[in-house]
């Protein structure tokens, strides 16, 4: 679906270790500009097969001045071994109608990569796990003053060794909400848990938010997923 020769070394470890990975990466955009850079999550299956790419759609605060604004075209949900598998990035999570995007294409597992933390943020991904009937995956950022590069200009004036820049807070939250691992707060481990994909469905019996607690005859909601190319040509 989407070749790029950079993301080569993480397609052949997926398919060596027959995993999926869903990961955060700084995209510049080498089919137009050049230029313009974009906070993407690519999810790459245990085949090595990019399966999607889905570009942030609302850069938060000052990353407007870094980052671009995303399409829908990567706002999908994908089959994975593990389930059927959506990401939105960070305060994406925060975007009622982006979710609800993932939720209307039956989606198992919502991951979701972020630099928030806290309890608040903890919250909202057992929100998301009781809205939306899903497992919810919250990726973090658990970050020290030690871990800026040694070549980060005026390192040592701005950063204390021992500071938590970031307390992180990975979680696992199982559909209709219940924290089953982590948060890890302030530790930097690797976050494991045990899905069952099948529970998922079992959970929307009693709510379905795109089903029969949608009632369409109401509310009305479309999602334009064609690609926004800045140019056309015609040859």
């Amino acid at each position: 679906m989407y070749q790029d020769i950079r993301w080569r070394p993480l397609q052949d470890a997926a398919q060596r270790h027959g995993v999926t990975i869903v990961i955060g990466i700084h995209e510049l955009d080498s089919r137009f500009s050049g230029s313009t850079l974009y906070n993407t999550v690519v999810v790459i299956g245990p085949d090595g097969a990019i399966l999607n790419r889905h570009r942030k759609l609302m850069p938060t605060n000052p990353e407007r001045m870094v980052w671009g604004m995303g399409d829908a075209s990567g706002l999908k949900v994908v089959n994975t071994p593990a389930g059927r598998l959506g990401s939105l990035i960070c305060w994406e999570s925060y975007m009622p109608l982006a979710r609800y995007a993932l939720y209307a294409q039956d989606i198992d597992i919502y991951v979701a990569p972020t630099w928030d933390s806290g309890d608040s943020w903890i919250a909202t991904m057992c929100h998301i796990a009781k809205e939306a009937g899903c497992w919810v995956i919250g990726t973090a950022t658990a970050f020290q003053g030690r871990d800026v590069p040694d070549d980060f200009p005026h390192r040592a004036q701005l950063f204390d060794p021992d500071e938590w820049i970031n307390d992180g807070d990975a979680v696992v939250v199982k559909p209709m909400g219940g924290i089953v691992a982590g948060p890890l707060h302030r530790e930097k481990e690797i976050l494991y848990a045990d899905i069952d994909s099948e529970s998922a469905r079992r959970a929307r019996r009693s709510l379905d938010v795109c089903g029969h607690y949608s009632r369409p005859d109401i509310f009305s909601f479309s999602v334009n997923r064609r690609p926004l190319d800045p140019v056309k040509f015609v040859d």
